[in-house]
């Protein structure tokens, strides 16, 4: 684990939250890496907190899918398969397209300028940053399930983001899939913006190819053909030519 070394002294009244929020955030900047079993006595040592807490929080990121619990081995980073990082896009594929889809019909013009002003927004700060990787907080593809104004979708929607967050975060570290990904969502909004569901709907299944692509490759997973336990993926549905 990095930055051992390192104090991260917390909020004595919010301890459980704080340790939650911090430990989430080392495993999602890599910190502690994937397939790495978390050190309890080490990690109470640097977060300055006591083995209760930590606890409590390594039982949330479980919870949450960041973190695997192993009988009388402790608990580790979450690894991935392709093929379950193939069926979790599918599923995500699934609610965003139908997403899109909605929003065609339902989102407000002023709507898609704030999400359009968003984008701008992280095109700046992907620009002005040191590791231009795109900004985890200005996430576009929840943004933009919250304009369908669907609250049973957004749930199922934030579940999925959160089993994939470690892939999506690997991923999004990379500068040219971050750049990328910004063009690719300003090309979306402007369709929305003109209502043609079939182009929208192609342009993010489109989109939504390429990042699985480039949250594979962050992965270290294997390519096309099969995956680490011999199984064959399944493709996602190919947008229209």
């Amino acid at each position: 684990m990095s930055g051992a070394d390192q104090k991260r002294a917390l909020p004595r009244n919010t301890y459980s939250k704080a340790t939650e929020d911090v430990l989430r955030d080392m495993i999602l900047n890599g910190d502690i890496e994937p397939g790495e079993r978390l050190n309890e006595v080490a990690l109470a040592s640097e977060l300055e907190i006591s083995r209760g807490p930590l606890r409590e929080a390594v039982r949330r990121l479980t919870g949450e899918g960041l973190l695997t619990a192993v009988s009388h081995r402790g608990a580790f980073v979450r690894t991935f398969s392709r093929r379950e990082i193939v069926e979790l896009y599918e599923l995500r594929s699934a609610l965003e397209l139908h997403a899109v889809r909605l929003v065609c019909t339902r989102a407000s013009d002023e709507e898609l300028d704030a999400a359009d002003a968003m984008l701008s927004d992280t095109q700046s700060r992907i620009s002005a940053a040191e590791a231009p990787g795109y900004p985890q907080e200005l996430d576009f593809h929840l943004r933009l399930v919250e304009l369908t104004h669907n609250r049973a979708l957004h749930r199922a929607a934030v579940e999925v983001h959160r089993q994939l967050s470690l892939a999506r975060s690997m991923s999004a570290k990379r500068p040219t899939r971050a750049r990328a990904a910004v063009v690719e969502h300003s090309d979306l909004v402007a369709v929305l913006r003109a209502r043609e569901v079939d182009r929208a709907t192609a342009l993010m299944t489109r989109h939504l190819d390429h990042s699985m692509e480039s949250a594979i490759a962050a992965l270290g997973l294997p390519g096309d053909g099969e995956g680490p336990h011999g199984e064959t993926p399944i493709p996602l549905e190919q947008s229209p030519s």
